[in-house]
């Protein structure tokens, strides 16, 4: 690896001071599980590290009132996947967010790999986008000029790149209260530790025997987390028939845009779009 120049901010705005001054030249690290690979394979170079791991700001899982009933909850951006896995209060509200961390690396990388990490690599397969799409997760930005909130669907512009402005951070993920069943499906080599060749994030909220609202999250399938929303379209305002379960399943299937590539073709993550999109419906269908 090359020299570079390291600094290790103690707080956000310091940060943010650093970034504005490098102006696209740093690169922002925290459990860094993705950057020390692609800087070891001589695939990047940077000149200037920035770790953000001191900053309290971005720490934490926090529970705030909305209503008498209801709650939001944060997500730091520096939240580990295994402080996610393991967290009662993550289990409790959102155990779909849960399992999906559960699927990813092994418990020693998911002791250092990040929320914001695993989203601001913008990893068309990264396992949280989904889930945390269909959840209606809100990205909360800090930048030289203030804060700012982006649906997590508007997050990802391409792979490798967000809405991120070179002298801006992730701070955290606000995730409102759940509306109704949540499901992430994973399809890869092994279980665990391998990243997705398709992933599917499902959540339904029911009424009187109808699907009253549907979100269908596509990962690894296009360029960036795909919402199926002809699929969704399918499912809303009926119930969960067995026929229409199939056909909002090969909807999805036609919404993909996948790649071929040493993962798997673009025909096999279509039918596996299919096939975890059916098997994740028909569990709903069955709890709602």
């Amino acid at each position: 690896m090359k020299p570079f120049e390291y600094f290790a901010p103690r707080t956000l705005e310091e940060a943010i001071g650093l970034l504005s001054k490098f102006d696209g030249d740093a690169r922002v690290v925290a459990g860094s599980t993705d950057l020390l690979l692609k800087m070891k394979a001589g695939k990047l170079a940077p000149k200037t590290m920035i770790n953000i791991k001191r900053l309290p700001e971005l720490r934490g899982l926090t529970q705030s009132p909305i209503s008498n009933l209801q709650s939001l909850i944060s997500i730091g951006a520096l939240t580990t996947l295994e402080e996610i896995r393991c967290s009662p209060l993550i289990r409790e509200h959102y155990p779909a967010l849960a399992d999906a961390a559960s699927t990813m690396a092994s418990v020693q990388i998911r002791n250092l790999a990040t929320v914001g990490g695993n989203l601001c690599n913008a990893a068309p397969s990264a396992d949280l986008a989904p889930i945390l799409m269909v959840l209606d997760a809100v990205a909360r930005i800090a930048g030289p000029k203030g804060e700012r909130r982006v649906p997590l669907e508007d997050f990802f512009t391409g792979p490798g790149t967000t809405v991120l402005a070179p002298s801006e951070l992730l701070v955290s993920l606000e995730v409102p209260p759940p509306a109704g069943l949540s499901l992430y499906l994973k399809h890869s080599p092994r279980e665990h530790m391998d990243i997705a060749v398709v992933g599917v994030g499902l959540a339904l909220q029911f009424q009187d025997g109808r699907c009253d609202s549907a979100r269908v999250v596509l990962g690894a399938v296009a360029p960036v987390p795909l919402r199926a929303r002809r699929a969704e379209a399918e499912l809303t305002g009926s119930p969960l028939t067995p026929e229409r379960i199939d056909r909002a399943a090969k909807v999805a299937a036609e919404e993909s845009r996948p790649i071929d590539d040493v993962r798997g073709s673009a025909w096999y993550r279509r039918r596996m779009v299919d096939v975890l999109t059916r098997r994740g419906l028909t569990a709903l269908a069955g709890g709602g």
